[in-house]
């Protein structure tokens, strides 16, 4: 997955390289420092490059420490498990552990606390990270339909509600468990939570030993 950075300035060429010792130092900072703390100048020199050319790339730390966060959550992935429940399992475990590690943790809520005061970053927050996530949810929608366990959505409108509901769900659960609960989100906790967002709180508490967790699950009842 692209990650979204600033539009790229005139002049010499942006260096991958430096982009990416830039964002490391970045997180390492902000593990070490906190937000309050972190300045530009420490992190130019933990990045071994000049503050210059921090300023070239991002107008200020809000804008760097977004980046540095949404670089982590670039790395997510839909798995293909072969259902959509083995597939929700599959990303669910991957963003909890993207959560449990220090610099997520670190730059994430930072981020989110500055962003109840700074429209900016709050939008910056929404391009950078959310939107790409919300791409996965289209991915996984469009799967799960094409393999007949979700019915289309021919309206746009109620296809793009029904996107940022799942988005929130997941998002919110996982974020909570991991960073306000600060419980683990293991596989026995993402095969309840995956339980019930398909099923819903009607569901039987527990699968049958019979059937399996998820051989009950139709379609109809997303």
């Amino acid at each position: 997955m692209q990650i979204r950075t600033p539009a790229c300035r005139t002049g010499r060429p942006r260096s991958a390289a430096a982009d990416t010792a830039i964002l490391a130092a970045t997180r390492e900072a902000l593990v070490e420092l906190g937000w309050s703390k972190l300045t530009l100048g420490d992190v130019a020199t933990r990045a071994g490059v000049a503050k210059t050319t921090l300023y070239r790339r991002w107008a200020g730390k809000n804008e760097l420490v977004v980046d540095a966060v949404a670089e982590l959550f670039g790395e997510l992935e839909l798995p293909d498990r072969g259902s959509l429940a083995a597939d929700i399992e599959g990303v669910v475990l991957q963003f909890a552990a993207i959560l449990a590690r220090p610099e997520a943790k670190s730059g994430l809520m930072a981020a989110v606390a500055e962003s109840t005061r700074d429209d900016a970053l709050r939008e910056r927050i929404r391009a950078s990270i959310v939107d790409p996530q919300k791409d996965l949810v289209l991915e996984g929608r469009a799967r799960a339909q094409a393999r007949g366990e979700l019915p289309p959505q021919t309206d746009p409108a109620e296809a793009a509600r029904t996107v940022d509901l799942i988005f929130d769900v997941v998002a919110g659960a996982v974020v909570h468990r991991t960073l306000v609960s600060a419980e683990p989100a293991d596989e026995e906790w993402v095969r309840s939570f995956t339980r019930v967002l398909l099923l819903g709180l009607t569901a039987s508490t527990g699968p049958s030993e019979e059937t399996g967790p998820f051989e009950d699950l139709p379609g109809e009842h997303v």
